[in-house]
């Protein structure tokens, strides 16, 4: 039920569904984010529907959806949904979910017309490691500081495995890195811009030494199709704050709690000899036959506001 054509006739499909729009759809979308796939061949209900999912790296599909009814083999299975329309949701999209899905319609074990075919592409950013100990996202915030030098790399994951030359001149699809304000930092000397290509993804990496003024700053990873903007992601720089200025206390409230404290002691000791002096008064106004009998017993009075401790 999952087999497919050969790779080769894949490739030509997706460079035409690029070029023409007639053997499928494309769809662009930054991870992190929910994505929705058409399913544009759907009957009268989801009972006939399969999604199955092909990269390049499969010679078969993976069946995501069996006639209506998820399966949870997978191991995306969490993040995975039939709509009511036949479309199957992905939650929080990853660069490892790029690829084709294909809508299918079985009835009665017999295949129901053409396929629907998806061409999902995400666009995904990560941080070289020797600048950062943050992991990557869709829309990063990492605590960093200035004068250290930091190298971004925006990703663009395909079935299609096409190089970044080959993006350009032959689809119209382009990355580009920009400014809070949409800028090409390319026009910008500070920056250090390069791309390169491997077997699925076309990168192109953004590379800066940051200054002061970058704390808060946003840096944006830019998908354009026919210089249209398709999907970004965002980088924003976040500076960690200083040690001593998070532990430091001001030495005016210091002053104003020794001084309280103080003034405290000053008081409690002043009650004491007050109590005691009142003590020794009554003491020495008795007989002597009482102030023997006092001198054992020993005489003791409660003294306001200091209060009574427990004895241990």
């Amino acid at each position: 039920m999952a087999d497919k054509c050969d790779l080769c006739l894949l490739g030509l499909i997706i460079l035409s569904s690029l070029l023409t729009g007639t053997s499928g759809v494309n769809v662009f979308i930054s991870s992190g984010e929910n994505v929705s796939l058409s399913c544009n061949n759907a009957l009268s209900d989801c009972k006939s529907t399969t999604w199955i999912y092909y990269r390049l790296i499969f010679l078969a599909g993976v069946e995501l959806i069996t006639l209506g009814i998820k399966n949870k083999d997978t191991e995306r299975h969490e993040r995975l949904s039939l709509k009511p329309d036949c479309s199957l949701n992905i939650k929080n999209v990853t660069e490892e979910d790029y690829g084709l899905y294909t809508c299918r319609q079985y009835v009665n074990g017999q295949k129901q017309g053409p396929d629907a075919d998806v061409f999902l592409h995400v666009l995904h950013v990560s941080v070289s490691p020797s600048s950062s100990s943050s992991s990557s996202s869709s829309s990063s915030q990492t605590e960093i500081s200035p004068g250290r030098s930091v190298t971004l790399s925006c990703q663009l994951y395909s079935f299609a495995g096409f190089s970044c030359d080959h993006w350009v001149s032959s689809v119209g699809v382009e990355l580009l890195w920009v400014n809070q304000a949409g800028v090409d930092l390319k026009t910008d000397s500070r920056y250090q811009i390069s791309s390169s290509s491997d077997q699925y993804r076309c990168i192109i990496t953004l590379t800066t030494t940051l200054l002061n003024e970058d704390d808060n700053r946003e840096w944006r990873c830019q998908l354009t199709h026919r210089n249209q903007v398709k999907t970004s992601v965002r980088y924003t720089v976040k500076y960690s704050a200083q040690a001593d200025s998070t532990t430091a206390v001001n030495p005016s409230t210091q002053v104003i709690v020794i001084s309280v404290a103080a003034d405290a002691v000053l008081l409690l000791a002043l009650l004491w000899l007050i109590c005691r002096k009142r003590a020794d008064n009554k003491r020495g106004t008795g007989d002597s036959a009482v102030k023997d009998e006092n001198d054992h017993k020993g005489t003791y009075e409660t003294c306001p506001f200091l209060p009574l401790q427990e004895p241990m």
